[in-house]
């Protein structure tokens, strides 16, 4: 029988598919594999369900919702198509009033952005800075939001690491949209303005190479370039000519419930617990895995089985969430999670100026 049929990593190869959304194709019972080996549990798919893993994949890159790739995919190959195309049609049609609304809205807010960059008080200003910061401070600062920077080119402004100098302290910002970390780091000798300058991510891992020592370094900010010396090694380059978003509004949380979590054990629970592949969602042209979180009555988080449908529980990337277990780099972390649309926090017991923000995903119906 196996010769006959296709694994799930073959099908995932040959149909377009991932096996994490096969798999939750399988559980959704839109692709239910031919037969399930009753011992190991390995999916086989049939040679003809190969014409509908393509056809699944088309339909899902196109955005259509689950109810209708269902009845789709059993009227396809049915004698009578026209509930077929009028489901690709309705689905095509509110496609396009939906991008007729977007390019009309996104028309307005480029008018709004042109009146505001014509504006020359908001116009980005030209920043000087000399101080000095202790560098296994800065070093850990960096490895703590390092992880979360972005790396799509169409989003240049979130390819780097946002050093905000204010006052005597230093905070480091990187996010992707997705998540969002945050590192704060003593500094002294600035007694200008708060300035505010974005290091790109080759310059900041630069940086990061040099801070090996125990001695302050010292950081230079001049216009559009920025600068870090430690001993007799130094590194410096062009900063990135835009304006960071106002990372302060994005990090007030409404309160929720808060749980210490001993981090070695809540990673293996992570990674070996049950995960829901998501359904509507991708990073990196794929489907991602999510954690399904909730804290229980006596304050400890547990990672939710399928079927496990309670309205508290919140839902995120497992593998962002893994990262910023190591980013919060203790033996001991506290999540903070909230209502399952609020952002989940990952916080260090011994410094609330460090954290990272991971937003929830929506589960589906």
């Amino acid at each position: 029988m196996e010769n006959e049929m296709r694994s799930i990593g073959e099908m995932a190869r040959d149909g377009g598919l991932s096996v994490s959304a096969l798999r939750f194709y399988d559980r959704a019972s839109v692709l239910v594999p031919a037969w399930v080996d009753p011992v190991s549990g390995y999916r086989w798919y049939g040679p003809e369900q190969l014409e509908e893993a393509r056809l699944l994949a088309r339909l899902r890159r196109a955005g259509m919702p689950l109810a209708d790739i269902r009845l789709v995919l059993a009227g396809w190959a049915g004698p009578d198509t026209n509930l077929v195309r009028g489901l690709l049609k309705a689905h095509l049609r509110r496609l396009e009033l939906g991008l007729s609304d977007a390019r009309s809205e996104f028309s307005t807010l480029r008018a709004l952005l042109d009146l505001r960059e014509s504006d020359p008080m908001t116009s980005l200003h030209t920043a000087t800075a000399r101080l000095s910061v202790p560098a296994p401070e800065l070093a850990a600062a960096l490895d703590a939001v390092r992880f979360a920077a972005g790396t799509d080119p169409e989003l240049p402004v979130l390819g780097g690491i946002l050093f905000d100098i204010e006052g005597e302290g230093l905070h480091l910002v990187a996010t992707d949209r997705y998540r969002m970390a945050v590192a704060q780091v003593r500094t002294t000798g600035h007694g200008g303005p708060r300035t505010q300058v974005i290091v790109p991510l080759p310059l900041a891992d630069a940086m990061r190479a040099l801070l090996t020592g125990e001695e302050p370094a010292q950081l230079a900010v001049d216009g559009d370039r920025v600068s870090l010396e430690t001993g007799d090694r130094q590194t410096s380059g062009q900063t990135l000519g835009h304006e960071f978003p106002d990372y302060r509004r994005l990090v007030h949380l409404p309160a929720g419930r808060r749980a210490h979590v001993d981090t070695a054990a809540f990673r293996q629970a992570l990674e070996t617990g049950p995960v829901r592949a998501s359904e509507t969602r991708e990073q990196e042209g794929a489907p991602y895995e999510l954690s399904v979180l909730r804290v229980t009555e006596n304050g400890s988080v547990i990672v939710c089985d399928d079927g496990d449908d309670d309205q508290n529980n919140v839902a995120v990337n497992r593998n962002f969430l893994l990262h910023a277990l190591t980013a919060g780099a203790r033996d001991e972390l506290i999540l903070e999670l909230g209502a399952p649309t609020a952002p989940l926090a990952v916080r260090r017991p011994d410094d609330e100026g460090a954290f990272s923000l991971l937003m929830p995903v929506r589960l589906e119906d």
